[in-house]
């Protein structure tokens, strides 16, 4: 199992504390109500403080250097890949790839195992409700090498069309990518056993985890995914540092993505060979200061524990569901309760495009996302082009709820005073 440490009660007040953003003044505002996490989520002080420690106290690079500075940096560094390996209850660090963030992963995937692997009139499969990154990539890939493109639909509320993924197994894809949970509806996939079903069929499997490894335990070898790519910035941690996860033997198998210094075993003229994993997929100077800095955001994650956090983004998630109900013109888009779902909303407004939306709430100092969410195709399933979307995280509180249905029902009489 992950090594998840938990804590008894979960206070939101000292959680709150620890991140200095969330306290700053908007002359003739209330405090800000940051509703966007799915984005991108706010840092505590430990975070900021172990960037800024990196960059007063160890900066230089890794790996090379025989001096005092670069030793310590490539301890902190290597620590830092063992620790998202038990995070991830990885077999091994040497399974651990940092990247910049899930984008990157996804590509490193279809264009190192991609390139090695497919051949013209190959089957790759993903969903629907995919973010673009899950979806560009595998396009890319496909037409470099003639391998084809199957896709997982989804059911009016924004499952998945289980029945449809069962018709895609039959044809025995090389490949299957699934989000674990949706970045524009919230919705949470059954990826283990989608992962089973997929194995069964020959299928190596890749899981999207950019929208759950930041709010619920992520065990690997339980998932028994091969692939598993997630971003730092969307768990507490920097931008510019994301994980790439991949069991080693097929990681072993894989050429590099990118080719340069670092990487490599041995360079003449004429040739190349490639270092061991998982070097071999990390070319050039790495984001040290930003890998370092998600260490401290895994520390602090652990110390309230995931199964806290998920706990209390559900209580949440169902707090926020109900309010948003209560919302006169409101249409939640997705899942309508809060079974397989998580703490997201994505929602139209009578009306009202959903910039205007996010634009009215900016003015309450109410922040949430408008727009297409990098997620056209579920959308356009849907019926919908684009939506306003909330997100909780672990330092959201009911008041912040209240304070988007408050906003909302403001919204709501702006564009039809006659219904005030």
């Amino acid at each position: 199992m992950t090594m998840t440490t938990a804590v008894p009660t979960f206070d939101t007040a000292s959680i709150r504390a620890d991140f200095p953003i969330l306290h700053q003044a908007r002359p003739g505002k209330p405090p800000l109500a940051f509703l966007d996490s799915a984005a991108s989520s706010q840092k505590p002080q430990a975070v900021i403080d172990t960037l800024t420690g990196y960059y007063a106290e160890t900066n230089a690079n890794i790996h090379r250097g025989v001096y005092d500075l670069s030793e310590r940096a490539t301890h902190a560094f290597e620590q830092v890949r063992r620790q998202t390996a038990q995070f991830l209850n990885a077999a091994s660090p040497r399974e651990i790839v940092f990247v910049r963030n899930t984008t990157e992963a996804i590509n490193l995937v279809a264009q190192a195992w991609g390139r090695a692997n497919l051949q013209p009139g190959d089957l790759i499969v993903f969903s629907t409700m995919e973010h673009h990154s899950n979806i560009v990539p595998w396009q890319l890939i496909a037409e470099q090498t003639g391998a084809r493109l199957g896709f997982i639909g989804v059911t009016g509320d924004g499952r998945l069309d289980l029945d449809s993924f069962d018709a895609l197994m039959a044809q025995e894809p090389k490949l299957v990518a699934i989000t674990q949970v949706s970045n524009a509806l919230g919705t949470v996939n059954p990826v283990k056993d989608l992962a089973a079903k997929a194995h069964a069929a020959g299928a190596v499997v890749l899981v999207d985890g950019a929208q759950s490894v930041p709010h619920m335990q992520v065990d690997v070898q339980d998932l028994d995914c091969d692939f598993l790519a997630f971003s730092g910035h969307k768990m507490l941690g920097p931008m510019g540092a994301g994980v790439f996860y991949g069991k080693k033997s097929l990681l072993d198998t894989m050429p590099p993505y990118m080719g340069g210094g670092s990487m490599i075993r041995k360079v003449t003229l004429e040739k190349t060979t490639w270092a061991d994993v998982p070097s071999r997929f990390e070319a050039g100077t790495p984001s040290v200061g930003d890998v370092i800095g998600f260490g401290a955001a895994l520390t602090y994650l652990d110390s309230i524990g995931m199964a806290n956090i998920w706990q209390h983004e559900m209580e949440l998630g169902g707090y926020m569901l109900d309010a948003l109900r209560d919302v006169p013109g409101l249409h939640l888009i997705g899942p309508q309760d809060m079974t397989d779902r998580a703490g997201v909303a994505s929602f139209i407004m009578d009306g009202v495009h959903p910039h205007d939306v996010a634009a009215i709430l900016d003015e309450d100092n109410v922040a949430v996302r408008a727009g297409h969410h990098c997620a056209q195709p579920v959308l356009s399933a849907l019926g919908v082009h684009s939506t306003t979307r909330a997100s909780v995280y672990l330092y959201n509180t009911q008041d912040d709820v209240d304070r988007l249905a408050a906003s909302l029902r403001r919204a709501y009489g702006i564009f039809h005073p006659s219904d005030r």
